[in-house]
């Protein structure tokens, strides 16, 4: 009895995949899908921050993924849906920020950074090189310290 009721589980397990019903596409209109996903890689999730709009699962991003596509089935260029969004969130919408007074330290910190770090490096060695050649020992000195050994090693 338990190996036919096992058997039948098993012919369940295997027949029911075949039951199912074909994929749906994803929307209506593949080229508006396909739109929607470029334009929203390219976008923040504004709750997971490090994250895209496209990849996100949060309910905010579905919320703006839906406002998007319902703006590119008004008609709107992927520039006036852009706009739309920064108008409302602020550039932080965006993964490559505009370059403008406001994000000029955003861009320009890594090149800041790259200097200081630089400056940095050229006194450090600079200073290395001077204490270098400040303790240069004197013949003397030398011949002293052989002598020091010298008594050392007949102890």
């Amino acid at each position: 009895m338990r190996r036919v009721l096992a058997l039948a589980i098993l012919l369940g397990i295997l027949v029911f995949p075949a039951l199912a019903g074909e994929a749906r596409p994803n929307a209506e209109n593949p080229e508006i899908e396909a739109r929607l996903n470029r334009l929203a890689a390219d976008l923040r999730c504004l709750v997971c921050q490090n994250e895209s709009l496209a990849g996100s699962r949060a309910d905010l991003a579905e919320d703006l993924r839906r406002e998007i596509r319902t703006q590119m089935l008004q008609g709107k260029s992927d520039q006036e849906v852009i706009r739309y969004l920064t108008d409302r969130y602020g550039d932080f919408v965006l993964y490559r920020p505009p370059f403008k007074p406001v994000t000029y330290l955003l861009w320009g910190a890594p090149v800041l950074f790259l200097l200081i770090g630089g400056s940095v490096w050229y006194v450090v060695l600079r200073r290395r090189r001077n204490q270098q050649a400040e303790q240069t020992v004197s013949h003397e000195e030398l011949q002293r310290a052989a002598r020091l050994l010298e008594s050392e090693e007949n102890r």
